[in-house]
């Protein structure tokens, strides 16, 4: 670990120096939290236990560094509460501005569908492919995907248990992206399978909507957060070859070599 600093600074302070995003203070436990380079990615750690503690950014560290206070931490109420209503106004500004976008959104083809081998038409917002997210079929955001492929959330908006589901009264499956989510819908039609797909939009997310789930199958980016994350929610998984999601897969060998590979999976679990 990296060396001891930030005596005289608030630990919330010490970490966002470090580049986390601390809206919620938790203590004695590792806690994922987002950061200033990647607002949209769990890119950062910290542990605290009210006296000393450390943090790291995934992206920018290669070492924790250490707090230590000389001052007893005092938790602040009233500021805990005022951020969580600060929090829920921007889960809810972010929520409003979702349901504009798709009441104003156009069906129509995109670059990135057509580069990811879909030729149907997709929600279009501004020259944008907008992916919608609930969490229990209310709508909390979206996905917006740009010409280039750079995708990003609604600032402010909810995505721990957020997905897009794609439902045809079948087996649980959960994947990462939404590209990968339509090549497992075209894959599984092509062998007339049943299937209830849950695009995620993360890893750490995956784990979020596998808790309510019994015996999801998991198609796994094969990449080490990807097959780790696989590993975590059940034994047998789908993987390709090392850094392809299934998408990647299916357009290397065709739909109907992807459709094969899923077959020994769809049997019941």
């Amino acid at each position: 670990m990296g060396k001891s600093e930030g005596k005289s600074m608030r630990f919330e302070d010490f970490a966002y120096d470090h580049g986390l995003l601390i809206d919620s203070l938790t203590l004695d436990k590792w806690t994922r939290v987002k950061t200033v380079d990647k607002p949209t990615k769990m890119n950062g750690a910290y542990v605290f236990d009210g006296n000393g503690g450390a943090v790291i950014n995934f992206a920018t560290m290669d070492k924790h560094a250490i707090y230590k206070s000389d001052k007893p931490y005092v938790i602040d109420h009233s500021k805990i509460k005022q951020l969580a209503v600060e929090r829920e106004n921007r889960q809810e500004e972010a929520r409003k501005k979702a349901i504009y976008i798709v009441k104003s959104g156009r069906l129509d083809g995109h670059p990135y569908l057509l580069r990811k081998g879909f030729q149907e038409r997709g929600l279009v917002w501004k020259e944008l492919l907008v992916v919608t997210m609930r969490v229990r079929d209310k709508l909390v955001g979206c996905q917006l995907i740009g010409a280039d492929g750079q995708k990003r959330f609604l600032s402010g908006q909810i995505t721990k248990g957020a997905s897009l589901v794609i439902d045809n009264k079948g087996r649980d499956i959960l994947v990462e992206g939404y590209a990968t989510g339509l090549s497992v819908r075209r894959a599984l039609k092509r062998i007339k399978a049943r299937y209830k797909i849950h695009i995620c939009f993360s890893a750490a997310n995956m784990v979020e909507i596998a808790k309510g789930l019994k015996n999801p199958l998991v198609v796994a980016d094969n990449d080490p957060v990807g097959v780790a994350t696989a590993k975590k929610i059940a034994p047998h998984y789908w993987v390709g070859e090392a850094g392809e999601d299934f998408n990647d897969f299916e357009l290397r060998v065709g739909t109907d070599q992807a459709s094969e590979s899923l077959k020994p999976f769809m049997v019941d679990p």
